[in-house]
């Protein structure tokens, strides 16, 4: 809370420095997200477009073909991707399925990106079979700070989320975890998360920042937006209690202006996602992407 407290200018150097410590300049790293089975998930996350318990409107579709997921990922790595991340509504994955992802990791592996999957909570044995498979990376948020947990989701706990992350450390993959912000929750609120997802042990190697993309028929859809340089400040707060991971900014950059995200990446934002799809919302399109960081002087890791 006292980062974020900070004069926005105090709280940029420090954020810079620690950026400029740790990584390389002027470099980001681009990454693809491909809905690989979209809609019909029995959570009632409040942001979430694909909830059955929402009327989004999302067109409900089958877990993706392997063909078709590796012709994607072609597609993402020949425009500049490194990673590679495929994301299925499931509350959790039937063995079933973890047999079809396991196939579909070492084949998008083969191509030489690394590999992340979001696939909800994990049962024990799990982690272990997609990572003997390939898996670079799993993705699983906190979403928020513990307290305001159940003001958004209620068909899980907060413990749930911990027992997953630990099962994918278990077994030996990286932890992609971050959160959402400009959900109605307070400045007390977005410290908190960002206390939680820095204090764990280790902190997430990658750790996505999320604007929250209102969707039509959401219980969230009409919350009032977050003051741009609140979000900078999350990044900011992101970057220093977490020097080594990751920082990517994710959801919610359609509606950013240039000058935001340049803020973002000065506070120490290195990642983005790179492509006009996230999951079931708009993305800035990849000339726009390539054009914005010519203008910083960024380059592709």
């Amino acid at each position: 809370k006292a980062l974020y407290d900070l004069p926005l200018f105090d709280l940029l150097k420090k954020s810079r420095e620690v950026h400029d410590a740790n990584w390389a300049d002027n470099e980001i790293q681009l990454c693809t997200l491909l809905s690989i089975k979209t809609g019909g998930c029995s959570e009632d996350c409040s942001y979430c477009a694909q909830s059955s318990r929402h009327n989004s409107e999302i067109q409900i579709e089958r877990l993706m073909p392997k063909e078709e997921i590796l012709k994607r990922a072609k597609v993402a790595k020949d425009s500049g991707s490194t990673r590679f991340c495929m994301g299925a509504a499931w509350r959790g994955p039937k063995q079933r399925d973890i047999d079809k992802m396991t196939e579909m990791i070492s084949a998008v592996k083969s191509l030489g990106l690394e590999t992340c999957a979001t696939l909800g909570m994990l049962k024990p044995g799990q982690a272990e079979q997609l990572g003997k498979a390939g898996l670079d990376y799993y993705n699983h948020n906190l979403d928020t700070a513990p307290e305001y947990y159940d003001e958004i989701i209620t068909t899980r706990n907060y413990q749930d989320r911990l027992n997953t992350l630990q099962e994918i450390r278990g077994a030996g993959i990286n932890v992609c975890c971050g959160g959402i912000v400009g959900m109605g929750e307070t400045r007390h609120t977005r410290a908190g998360l960002i206390a939680q997802l820095a204090n764990l042990e280790p902190y997430p190697e990658s750790v996505p920042i999320n604007n929250l993309v209102q969707v039509e028929g959401t219980p969230l859809h009409g919350t009032d937006s977050i003051d741009p340089f609140e979000f900078v400040r999350t990044i900011a707060a992101a970057r220093i209690t977490m020097p080594k991971a990751m920082v990517r900014l994710s959801a919610g950059r359609q509606e950013m202006s240039e000058a935001v995200q340049a803020l973002c990446f000065l506070a120490g934002a290195n990642s983005i996602f790179y492509g006009d799809k996230l999951l079931t919302t708009d993305n800035p399109e990849t000339s726009r992407d390539r054009a914005l960081l010519e203008k910083l002087g960024l380059h592709a890791m």
